[in-house]
């Protein structure tokens, strides 16, 4: 592994906690000798796990659609920043830059990119670790959910099991580093089921 992308709020959250995950992680990052990828802005966790990152002498890729440049305010002091036509451009970006992918705590937008990750690699389309910085739990109804759609059905128990949730950013990397794709299909038959 040579980068690790990180997908995480533009807001620093309601306690001090998240934005301390965020400069720990980045920290971890600089400890391992990986590189950052991320979303290109300077605000919230994404500017913290950024600038904490170059602050310690790593690199950092941001990736930012132009309609966001002014919104999320486009960190100008990156390694690299480059600057997309869409929101589908920079996830498809950041997973070609990427050897894995971190979810800090986040909203929607976090969501909604880790998600459509973990899709991709369900159906094949890559073969890298995903993961949860479960920051105090953060993600912990998350965790009953997944097993629930397990439980019920709709996500296979070899599929349920490359997501990974850690409360330590070494923890994380460590299960990263061991890594390697289920040999399942996607679909699940009736007479599977």
């Amino acid at each position: 592994m040579r980068r690790i992308c990180v997908f995480c709020g533009s807001s620093p959250g309601e306690r001090p906690v998240y934005l301390e995950a965020a400069r720990t992680l980045g920290r971890v990052l600089v400890d391992e000798g990986l590189d950052l990828v991320y979303g290109g802005a300077t605000v919230g966790l994404m500017g913290a796990v950024a600038d904490t990152v170059l602050g310690a002498g790593g690199q950092v890729i941001g990736v930012i659609p132009e309609s966001l440049v002014e919104k999320e305010i486009a960190h100008l002091g990156l390694t690299d920043l480059r600057v997309v036509g869409s929101m589908h451009e920079r996830k498809l970006t950041m997973s070609r830059l990427a050897d894995g992918f971190v979810a800090l705590p986040g909203g929607m937008g976090t969501f909604e990119e880790i998600f459509e990750i973990i899709t991709w690699a369900q159906l094949g389309m890559h073969d890298k670790p995903c993961g949860f910085l479960n920051v105090e739990g953060y993600y912990d109804p998350l965790v009953a959910f997944l097993d629930h759609a397990t439980a019920e059905g709709f996500i296979r128990p070899a599929h349920r099991q490359t997501i990974f949730f850690e409360a330590e950013p070494r923890m994380l990397i460590r299960r990263f580093e061991g890594y390697r794709a289920p040999l399942v299909k996607k679909w699940i038959d009736r007479d599977e089921a």
